[in-house]
């Protein structure tokens, strides 16, 4: 008997094959065998002139979604019904969750078995798991398909409706999201909160004391009767003291005077106290908090963590990575009590197991935590992992192991000394320590924080012995100044754990959610900083006055509130959509409101009192500032909105009026003229009436009134050629491009490192052999997999910027996720070009003729035709299969 089991990547179908008895076939469907269209090219003829085609979604009827095969999936559908034509079962074992339902379900409808067909799920790929799964299936269950599917029409309605009214309205390429807005949202407030924000200063005092030859250090915290100022006490508006505060504000004069005063003067200990305290571990992982950690921790982004977690369970490492609960197995709370009590000892373990219970906002697709899979507890140096698999392999294992672990035990320690006590003055005092009395669980695992000078719970910071009455020695008193600080940018970390807390969101989609704000420009990476642009301001200040409900925070929780009320069978997808869509207040009609009455100019002006009488404006080629007289300049993509004052939008329009002519080109006899693009300054020859005028980039660092003639002239005469190829004989030339200069030897562009002392003017050839060397090295493939069959061209695989990709000639292909780029075959690799390829609106390329076809040129043609006109009339009929009814296919 043979049996056909589907799983979602080539990697889990790996590891699933070592697991399963003989008689089992394991196939990869690639992820999703359906969607609805991404293009115009992929809607059916048949209701491309319908209204709601460019949806996707049949608004019309019932809202039914319109599915189709996506070009680069038509093999992989070809193959998985090859494979079932020979099996007696077909088991689907994708994910647990609502989009593995939702895989599994699309499978049906497209492959229509005849045979019997089981669902197989587990949540860790080990031989145990697989054997038990194998023992327990059952059916697929439509409530998790209906709320995905509720959740997908839900995210295409939002994106398709409201993502044009950007493009009119503020720029094109621009888009909206359910979820995406309101992450977007979120940290737009934070950064007009910092624009709005007004630093204070003020000042305390330092000492540095000694107890018995040992120094220990004190802050000052009352003068006399009074309460020094802390950050805490001014108003973050107008940096002036809140008005209940009657706290005192010491200014440095006055800090510095009795800094040098209070050196002389007596020292008691008034006060010691003593404080024991526990500390317990925190839960096992659940997809947000792993999350958080590994940003905090290891300086991942919540995408990459994403991508090797899934590394990690399809290679049978770690237990499913999308999941809300943090709930340990009998197994897995056995395997690491098991693993303390032989690597620390039976007093690092906690007396009894712990269990955690969740707290995640419409918690649901609940698994177990992640953990390490299997029963063994084996540690990254076992498993012989490295990379960022090892990094977050080993913050998984301590979480795990440190959940069964002893409290740790602290003795705290504060004391109040007075310093020139019974005089005018009388100043307060106070010193804390901590010593770790006993370590328990930090053994293994210390939670991190957001705030990267804030100390972690496991370092020691002891005092010496004091006692009340002792007079310790002052060595040193010294003035601090301080400035109140506006509230951080968010982090990955903490973005995902502001829409955890909100409910906005699943925390599998927090990954993506954030990849497409930076991707989409409406965030820069700044560090660990996520610093929204111009640009995401604008887009949010449009859809938080037309579209409010979709940028408020508890309307979109509410929202994944009625979506799983959708999947426990408590509410109706249609009428719930039909509400949301065509209701009085739906989106329809916003959209068609927002149409005609937003005025483009308004809803992307902004204007704060920082930035004077200075306007910025956001068009179709970026961030700009207008001043009163109607000036306009460019503001640097990079330009954190917070930072920018009205001095630097000055010097914006000020570098623009540097635009004059630099002088006469001494061999064309065209002027020079500087002049200033979205790009920066640049030199041009000869004025604007000529149809291509030679423009050139100042160099980065070079300042327009740096520019003479002599330079000018330099920078029209780029490119440089500095000599030939040694080996090749082609020329090396040196440039300046939009990213920079470069040097250039055929296709290979190696940038100049200014800071290594290369000039674009004088770098020489030995020097660009040395970077272009060095960056082809760069640009070699990870692999040749072979040649097209109509080129004979090569196929390469590269590792690019935003994950690994096939490289045709010209055509580049993104390779799927779940797909291994060392795995990946030739025959895949084909597919996805010339999808790529016809996706683009480009022809698949025609061998070359033969010398034999030239001698029957109109028989050859003929029995092509015949020969490829049946393949595209059953293409165009292959959609007649999803239409099995849902309920049936279960």
């Amino acid at each position: 008997m043979k049996r056909l089991v589907v799983v979602e990547s080539p990697t889990k179908a790996r590891t699933i094959r070592k697991f399963l008895p003989p008689g089992y076939q394991v196939e990869a469907s690639m992820g999703h065998v359906r969607d609805l269209p991404s293009s115009a090219a992929e809607i059916p003829a048949k209701v491309k002139k319908e209204k709601w085609a460019r949806l996707g979604v049949n608004v019309a009827e019932g809202f039914e979604p319109l599915y189709v095969v996506p070009a680069d999936k038509k093999k992989v559908v070809k193959e998985l019904k090859a494979a079932l034509k020979d099996a007696d079962e077909l088991y689907l074992a994708t994910d647990e969750d609502r989009e593995g339902e939702s895989i599994g379900w699309h499978l049906l409808q497209v492959l229509a078995p005849k045979v019997p067909v089981k669902r197989m799920v587990f949540h860790e790929i080990t031989k145990d798991a697989i054997l038990k799964a194998l023992d327990q299936t059952r059916e697929l269950d439509t409530r998790l398909v209906d709320a995905q599917e509720a959740r997908r029409v839900l995210d295409r309605l939002v994106g398709y409706s409201v993502s044009p009214v950007l493009w009119k309205k503020i720029a094109p390429k621009l888009s909206a999201g359910r979820v995406q807005s309101v992450a977007v949202r979120v940290l737009v407030e934070r950064e007009w909160e910092r624009l709005d924000f007004v630093s204070a200063s003020y000042f305390d005092l330092a000492a540095t004391l000694v107890q018995k030859g040992t120094a220990f250090g004190a802050k000052m915290t009352h003068y006399g009767d009074r309460r020094l100022a802390t950050g805490k006490d001014f108003d973050e508006k107008t940096g002036k003291l809140l008005g209940k505060s009657d706290a005192l504000v010491m200014g440095e004069d006055q800090a510095s005077t009795l800094a040098g005063r209070l050196k002389g003067a007596g020292w008691r200990v008034a006060e010691v106290q003593q404080k024991k305290a526990r500390r317990s571990p925190a839960a096992p992982f659940i997809t947000s908090t792993l999350q958080q950690e590994a940003n905090r921790k290891i300086g991942m982004s919540a995408r990459r963590t994403m991508q090797t977690a899934q590394k990690l369970y399809e290679q049978g490492h770690i237990t499913y990575m999308r999941t809300d609960s943090p709930i340990l197995s009998s197994e897995a709370i056995d395997a690491a009590r098991k693993a303390v009590r032989d690597r620390y000892g039976d007093e690092y373990l906690s007396p009894k197991p712990r269990q955690y219970s969740g707290k995640v906002r419409n918690a649901q697709e609940a698994h177990e935590a992640i953990r390490p899979a299997g029963t063994q507890m084996r540690t990254r140096k076992e498993l012989g992992l490295s990379g960022d698999e090892a990094k977050l392999y080993d913050l998984i294992w301590k979480r795990t192991v440190a959940s069964q672990m002893a409290e740790a035990r602290l003795l705290r320690t504060r004391a109040t000394i007075l310093a020139a006590e019974g005089t005018d003055d009388e100043s307060t005092f106070r010193s804390s320590g901590q010593v770790v009395e006993f370590a328990g669980f930090f053994r293994a695992y210390v939670e991190g924080r957001d705030d990267p000078s804030a100390a972690l719970d496991d370092r020691d910071n002891p005092l010496p012995a004091l006692a009340e009455g002792d007079t310790p020695d002052c060595k040193d008193v010294e003035a601090q100044g301080h400035e109140t600080k506006p509230p951080s940018r968010y982090t990955d970390a903490s973005l995902v754990q502001a829409l955890e807390k909100a409910g906005v969101g699943r925390p599998s989609t927090y990954a993506s959610i954030i990849d497409t704000i930076v991707r989409r420009g409406y965030a820069l990476r700044n560090g660990n900083q996520l610093v929204p642009t111009f640009t995401g301001m604008a887009t949010t200040n449009l859809l938080a006055k037309n579209f409010d409900r979709l940028v408020d925070t508890q309307f979109t929780a509410r929202m994944e509130e009625e979506l799983d009320e959708i999947a426990a069978g408590d509410q109706e997808r249609r009428p719930y959509l039909e509400r949301f869509f065509n209701g009085p207040e739906g989106l329809e009609k916003k959209v068609e409101a927002g149409v005609e009455t937003i005025d483009p100019r308004e809803i992307s002006t902004m204007r704060h009192a920082k930035w004077g009488d200075y306007e910025v404006r956001v068009g179709r080629y970026g961030p700009y500032v207008a001043a009163p007289g109607g000036e306009t300049a460019s503001i640097p993509p990079e330009a954190a909105p917070a930072d920018v004052l009205e001095a630097d939008l000055a010097a914006f329009i000020d570098a623009n009026e540097d635009e004059r002519v630099v002088g006469i080109h001494p061999e064309a006899g065209q002027p020079i003229l500087l002049k200033s693009g979205p790009y920066g300054p640049y030199v041009q020859l000869g004025d604007d009436d000529e149809k291509k005028p030679k423009r050139t980039s100042l160099p980065k660092g070079t300042q327009p009134a740096d520019v003479d003639l002599d330079l000018a002239v330099a920078l029209i005469g780029l490119p440089r050629t500095l000599g030939e190829h040694p080996e090749t004989g082609k020329p090396i030339l040196a440039n300046i491009g939009r990213y920079g200069p470069y040097v250039q030897h055929e296709r290979t562009y190696a940038s100049l490192k200014p800071a290594d002392g290369d000039n674009v003017l004088t770098v020489e050839l030995d020097r660009a052999l040395e970077l272009i060397a060095e960056k082809a090295r760069k640009n070699a493939p990870l692999r040749t997999l072979g040649t097209h069959p109509e080129t004979d061209k090569a196929i390469d695989v590269f590792e690019g910027r935003y994950g690994p990709y096939v490289k045709h000639e010209k055509t580049n292909a993104t390779i799927p996720k779940g797909v291994d780029k060392d795995e990946i075959t030739l025959e895949q690799a084909v597919e996805l070009i010339d999808a790529k390829a016809a996706k683009k609106g480009k022809k698949k390329p025609a061998a070359k003729k033969k010398a034999p076809a030239k001698k029957k040129p109109a028989a050859k043609k003929t029995t092509a035709a015949k020969k490829k006109a049946p393949a595209k009339k059953t293409a165009a009929k292959k959609p007649a299969a999803k239409a099995a009814p849902r309920k049936k296919a279960s």
